[in-house]
């Protein structure tokens, strides 16, 4: 049996929490451990949710020397190498002990998140995946500035009768709520995930003539 057919009955409980903001703004998924990092990027996107407009890196072992997956540099010159995310699944790094790595996302506000495997178990076949389970706070707005610009942001909207209030409703669309999760956005991006999952192992089963 390869690797990648033992991961296809198991999934990973992945928590992912922003780092540098209080109060916390995480994340609890579930998604199969034949998932790759891309894969983990795409449901990131969706859980937050982002826009995806943006680059995005894991770093992937020690502080000091990580290796780091994300989009490739065609041309090569960038000062350190970028290994593509679509070639390592959730369930190889499981296999190394990997249980705990980092997810850097639009590299100018720099959102840093830190990624936690919390278990491994049995796919339940009743079950849709990759899976949104719980997490606390909405996420900051895309292009908002980062954790500075995100705090402004969050004390212009806690002041209704300011001119910035006012400017950054008209810039965002709507009111800000911070306890709110906004699980409605969530579920139509992670239901587009489950859809565009259904549709790849489709495809794979009639290139192999399964069906």
């Amino acid at each position: 049996m390869t690797a990648t057919a033992s991961y296809t009955n198991r999934i990973a409980r992945i928590r992912i929490e922003l780092e540098h903001f209080e109060p916390r703004i995480w994340r609890r998924v579930e998604v199969p451990l034949t998932t790759s990092l891309r894969g983990l990027h795409d449901l990131i996107q969706a859980v937050f949710p982002f826009e995806n407009y943006h680059l995005f890196q894991f770093r992937v072992g020690g502080d000091e020397e990580p290796r780091r997956y994300g989009v490739p540099n065609i041309d090569g010159i960038d000062w350190v190498k970028i290994y593509d995310a679509r070639n390592l699944k959730i369930g190889t790094l499981v296999d190394r002990s990997v249980v705990e790595f980092a997810y850097n996302y639009d590299f100018g506000d720099n959102w840093e998140f830190k990624v936690d495997v919390e278990e491994v178990s049995v796919l339940d076949p009743a079950r849709d995946y990759p899976r949104f389970i719980d997490g606390e706070h909405r996420a900051p707005p895309e292009d908002v500035g980062g954790i500075t610009g995100f705090e402004e942001f969050l004390d212009a909207m806690a002041k209704p009768r300011s001119r910035n209030h006012h400017r950054m409703v008209a810039w965002y669309g709507s009111v800000f709520d911070l306890n709110d999760l906004d699980k409605g956005t969530i579920a139509k991006g992670v239901e587009m995930l489950v859809r565009r999952r259904a549709v790849g192992k489709s495809s794979y089963a009639k290139s192999r003539g399964e069906i």
